[in-house]
């Protein structure tokens, strides 16, 4: 497959990677470029252009990039990849601290009229302001170019206003991509297909048929060189208010009109604007705070985060929410979600626990229905029905719970086929962005509507002085954490 021309018109495209020698960039966004370019998927004039304040030059530039994407990618990368993407790739140096890096940029893009231009902004937020001033003053964020802007935005709602004031002056809403990588795994992006495909499960999607839903983001590692950020920013910031409030608003929201990037993100406001605040007076119920300390986790001893930092700390390195949504569908069916470092194991699961049988003619035997969602380490979906044993018994008729799997990878594997290869989640979300399309990217309302509920629980837990709670690396954090959903008679998280 080969793309020919640039996807506006006649209009040469341009990406614009700022940030280009950064970690991200290295682990995630040239390998994604590699394989779009490697599956056809990037048009063959289209240009990249690398931009970082280190001087080292496009041959050196180039050289760090095929290290790191071979290292990715591994054995999937075929040998004329590489050699075909140096040859779009120039490295620009350039500080945003200095007056002329928009006219140097300018300068290097070459006529404007003739570019569609995606910038990726892979730097700190606090340079996102002065680099789209720099783009506007050279008059290089003229339709259709837009921009791509990462996580964090903001630590709360004022600072996050703040910044998206600051793009929004270059780049309006329709030409803003906020990205979720989330939003770009595979399974994610089969929640949407798995709810609104199959008559078979919108019909219980609700409160009626649902009893809870477990949503968990486990980690195996500590806060390592990100600690100076993490301890400004802590668990509830850093992964709550963006990753897990994206899959809760994908599991929660009503069936879009269409598959159009409005319709989409209309219902996940919707979503995000009734959840039911938490206050100072069901805080202590509703959620947990963990700080992790001395243990064991991830194949070796840890000292425990306020060692590791060398003073003491209030941030949460965990936190479990219990989550309400106040509208018919979900009246009274929470949403626990939970996240954590050094935790036991690396696994991101959504758990869609059913109700039980209003009436068993098998007894206890009888298990509810789950269907069990995993995102990592391997991508899978499975659905827990009940199941006559097999063979005679003089008692009469026993059940056992079986895994109706409704994973890719093993259908592969069992028609003896090679299963897909799977793909970075910023494959997905760069090819989108270069096509214009940004269903699967973060709406301004939305990321304000989830700082508000996120800043009531922080205003929450300095009201009433809620510490973080010690519990040991390699464990599933707190008691707090597990309290938060056994006090919920009959409901435990599923570790």
């Amino acid at each position: 497959m080969s793309v020919s021309s640039a996807g506006n018109g006649a209009r040469q495209q341009v990406f614009v990677l700022v940030g280009g020698t950064g970690d991200l960039a290295m682990r995630m966004l040239w390998p994604s470029l590699a394989m779009l370019d490697q599956d056809g998927f990037l048009s063959d004039d289209l240009r990249i252009i690398s931009v970082a304040r280190e001087d080292c030059g496009t041959e050196v530039c180039v050289d760090r990039i095929g290290t790191a994407v071979t290292k990715r990618i591994g054995d999937a990368l075929e040998p004329d990849t590489l050699a075909r993407l140096r040859k779009r790739i120039v490295h620009v140096a350039l500080d945003a601290a200095h007056d002329d890096w928009g006219a140097k940029l300018k300068a290097e893009l070459g006529d404007i009229d003739r570019l569609d231009i995606v910038y990726f902004l892979s730097v700190s937020p606090s340079l996102f302001k002065p680099i789209c001033e720099h783009i506007e003053r050279a008059g290089l964020n003229k339709a259709p170019n837009r921009v791509i802007i990462e996580k964090p935005i903001g630590r709360d709602l004022a600072t996050s206003k703040i910044i998206n004031d600051s793009v929004a002056h270059a780049f309006d809403e329709a030409r803003t991509f906020r990205i979720d990588h989330y939003l770009g795994k595979e399974t994610v992006q089969n929640l949407i297909a798995l709810r609104f495909g199959n008559i078979v499960f919108e019909p219980l999607w609700n409160a009626q048929s649902i009893d809870h839903i477990q949503i968990t983001i486990a980690e195996t590692v500590g806060v390592g060189e990100r600690l100076g950020y993490y301890d400004e920013y802590g668990a509830i910031r850093d992964m709550l208010q963006n990753h897990l409030l994206q899959l809760l608003c994908l599991l929660a929201m009503e069936p879009p009109a269409a598959l159009s990037s409005d319709a989409l993100r209309d219902e996940k406001v919707k979503v995000l604007k009734s959840l039911k605040p938490i206050t100072a007076e069901n805080v202590l119920t509703h959620t947990a705070r963990g700080q992790y300390g001395p243990g064991f986790a991830d194949g070796h001893p840890v000292a425990g985060y306020e060692a590791e930092k060398g003073s003491p700390s209030n941030t949460e390195t965990f936190v479990a929410i219990k989550a309400e949504i106040a509208n018919w569908r979900w009246a009274g069916t929470p949403i626990y979600m939970r996240t954590g470092k050094c935790l036991p194991s690396r696994s991101t699961e959504i758990v869609v626990q059913f109700k039980p049988l209003p009436h068993s003619i098998f007894g206890p035997e009888a298990v509810a229905n789950r269907l069990l969602i995993r995102l990592q380490p391997d991508e899978d979906i499975s659905l827990t029905l009940m199941n006559k044993a097999p063979g005679l018994t003089a008692e009469g008729m026993h059940l056992q719970s079986l895994d109706l799997s409704l994973s890719l990878v093993k259908a592969f594997d069992s028609n003896g086929d090679k299963p897909p290869r799977r793909r970075i989640a910023y494959e997905r979300l760069i090819l989108d962005a270069l096509n214009g399309n940004n269903a699967q990217f973060v709406r301004r309302d939305e990321v304000e509507a989830a700082w508000n509920w996120v800043d009531g629980i922080v205003k929450a837990w300095t009201d009433t002085h809620m510490k973080p709670q010690m519990y040991p690396a390699g464990t599933f954090g707190p008691v707090s954490g597990y309290r938060l959903i056994e006090r919920d008679e009959g409901r435990t998280w599923n570790d």
